[in-house]
């Protein structure tokens, strides 16, 4: 009867202490670095909201500075306390390529497979890239150049090499195949699977669900832009034809519908800004 007593006693302490509980320190480990993920969502959003507005600024007549992540960061150097703000960013999108570097080596479950894996890798390098380029501009010992002479000085070096034309084209297809499954999965709200849904008022659901499918389908238009133009420069083998972000922002307010177009795209960045924020709180981190 002890024996038994005692088996049940273990198998349920067992089933509080096993395979499902956490080692001492590792509930800790993930909240640190969830807390990293929240700050590189907050980062973000600073830049896309700039953006956005920058570009609303543009559509409207004013020529000012580019709209791009350059033009964000000289936005925020302008302001008061601006030297701060801007190695604030730089924490934060530190923050998010750590995250996203744990999530490419720690991530554990079946549905973290190896295309996943990869992709959270690629993101990690990006924002890594993102967070050298902040600091530089912050410390003011380079990122002087935007978006559009960086695309247009990196096409210009990959068509000299062996095959470089053919590279430049792979890079442009790959940008509009990322802009274009950007925007689908927005318009399919494929976004929500990841956010906290259960912890939102309804209102406050149908609020962050509008903010993800425009801001969405605006990001993936733009990546889907900068993607033509290199294509387009592959193909005529003229790097002067790649585009960076304000070049392509710019190119929407020359279509048949005139500024609108560039206005409903800079909206939605604006509007991918405040996703961002709301990733920040109830994204499943």
């Amino acid at each position: 009867m002890a024996s038994s007593h005692t088996h049940k006693w273990g198998s349920r302490n067992g089933s509080s202490t096993g395979g499902r509980s956490r080692a001492p320190g590792e509930a800790e480990g993930k909240q640190a670095l969830a807390a990293t993920g929240r700050a590189g969502f907050v980062a973000r959003g600073v830049v896309y909201v700039l953006v956005g507005a920058l570009a609303l600024r543009i559509a409207f007549g004013d020529s000012g500075p580019e709209a791009d992540r350059q033009g964000a960061l000289q936005q925020v150097a302008a302001q008061p306390f601006g030297k701060v703000m801007l190695w604030m960013l730089v924490v934060g999108f530190g923050c998010m390529a750590i995250w996203r570097g744990s999530r490419a080596l720690l991530a554990k479950g079946p549905k973290n497979k190896v295309g996943s894996r990869l992709l959270d890798g690629g993101r990690a390098v990006f924002y890594g890239f993102v967070c050298w380029g902040t600091a530089s501009f912050a410390a003011g010992t380079g990122g002087s150049s935007g978006s559009d002479a960086k695309s247009r000085d990196w096409t210009a070096s990959a068509l000299k090499l062996p095959g470089g034309q053919v590279l430049v084209g792979l890079v442009g297809c790959v940008l509009i195949g990322v802009g274009v499954t950007l925007a689908v999965r927005a318009v399919m709200r494929r976004f929500l699977r990841r956010l906290e849904t259960g912890r939102m008022s309804r209102r406050v659901r149908q609020v962050v669900t509008a903010l993800g499918v425009a801001g969405g389908a605006a990001r993936g238009a733009v990546f889907a832009g900068v993607g033509v133009f290199a294509l387009v420069a592959a193909v005529r083998f003229d790097p002067h034809q790649a585009k960076g972000m304000d070049a392509t922002l710019r190119t929407f307010a020359h279509t048949p519908v005139g500024p609108w177009l560039l206005v409903a795209v800079a909206v939605g960045l604006v509007l991918f800004g405040g996703f961002s924020f709301a990733s920040a709180r109830w994204r499943r981190l």
